[in-house]
């Protein structure tokens, strides 16, 4: 089908775009042209008042439309949550898995890759192998140090589908490391109570970003900047929730003013559950029945608004940090952006930044 987006601000993510429409092919994206000069055989569709950006992306998130993932891998529940979460302008995202039991991961590797859909990007395993001591809402019981042999079991086992992997730098030796890169899996470091050093030397090492920046994580410290400082001085990439709860505003501006287009964010949201991670909706908020902060309530789309109102960061950057930058961190070359032979992933921002529609290869959906 040949579309004619019109009337719409335009965010390609390099670009600030107005009077232009922008012309979509068979789901992928055709180009821009003056709205004077649209092809007679197009189909043109109006959308006064909006920024059209590209398809927001969400490397980490636990669950969306009342589904959290790791409750009961299964193909019901990963189109639940891909259309629950599609419906919120996240067209792109990474299914989460915290520490669990090596079977839930299995399961949840055969699901993902037995049932593709066109928003879920893969899997991240946000452990086992993560250090105790920041474990956060963990399972204590189910971290694990990790042995090349188990590893090598997972791999064979996810054939693909993990794309990433949070581990404690400081748990992981070189080879495991290696290992994970070998494969394809983008390493993040989190959870994690190493030092300056250690953190650095797993930078060193290929990691290529820190997991929920400040969050489960060694403290920066005047004598001992940690894994927060490893961040700053590395180069390495590192994500955040925007959320005012899980950090602060003030924490956010001042990491962004520091890390520039290295700081992306993440929702890192769940769902209510009464499973292995039994989170409880705390209005604004899930937590642990014992109180524990578990995971954020927000979706991609409110976090971008919370960086424009309350961290002072401009719109263009803020939807940058949830579209440019991560699929930077993972090396997406056909989603992210607005650009000629991309697939047509769109995310429709009304006047106040709430989600007004969505195009998942070139489709509709509100």
């Amino acid at each position: 089908m040949l579309l004619a987006l019109t009337q719409a601000r335009i965010l390609t993510g390099t670009k600030d775009i107005t009077g232009e429409a922008l012309l979509l092919e068979n789901g992928r994206i055709l180009g821009l042209v003056n709205e004077n000069s649209i092809p007679s055989d197009y189909y043109i569709i109006h959308h006064p008042g909006m920024t059209i950006v590209p398809g927001l992306l969400d490397l980490q998130i636990y669950g969306g439309g009342g589904v959290l993932f790791s409750d009961a891998p299964s193909s019901a529940a990963l189109y639940e949550m891909a259309a629950g979460l599609v419906k919120t302008g996240t067209t792109g995202f990474l299914i989460t898995l915290a520490t669990n039991k090596l079977d839930v991961f299995e399961a949840a590797m055969d699901v993902v890759k037995n049932n593709p859909h066109p928003a879920v990007l893969g899997l991240h395993l946000e452990g086992p192998y993560i250090n105790p001591v920041k474990r956060g809402a963990h399972i204590a019981d189910c971290i694990r140090k990790p042995e090349r042999k188990e590893v090598e079991a997972l791999l064979k086992r996810a054939d693909g589908t993990v794309k990433m992997m949070t581990l404690a730098p400081e748990m992981c030796t070189p080879d495991i490391l290696q290992l994970l890169l070998d494969h394809g899996v983008v390493i993040s470091a989190g959870h994690s109570n190493a030092t300056f050093t250690e953190a650095m030397a797993g930078f060193g090492a290929g990691i290529r970003t820190a997991t929920h920046l400040f969050n489960a994580m060694s403290p920066f410290h005047h004598r001992d900047v940690g894994l927060p400082g490893a961040v700053y001085q590395s180069g390495a990439f590192a994500s955040i929730i925007p959320d005012g709860i899980h950090v602060s505003y003030e924490a956010l501006a001042i990491s962004k003013k520091i890390m520039g287009e290295r700081l992306f964010l993440i929702t890192d949201a769940v769902e209510k559950s009464e499973g292995a991670y039994p989170h409880v909706r705390q209005n604004d908020r899930f937590t642990l029945p014992d109180g524990t902060l578990s995971g954020s309530a927000i979706t991609m789309a409110e976090g971008i608004r919370n960086c424009v109102q309350h961290a002072g960061i401009a719109l263009e950057e803020a939807v940058r940090m949830a579209t440019v930058y991560p699929a930077k961190v993972m090396g997406y070359k056909d989603i992210g952006a607005i650009r000629a032979g991309y697939r047509a992933n769109l995310t429709l921002l009304d006047e106040a930044g709430n989600n007004g529609g969505v195009y998942l290869d070139g489709q509709f959906t509100f």
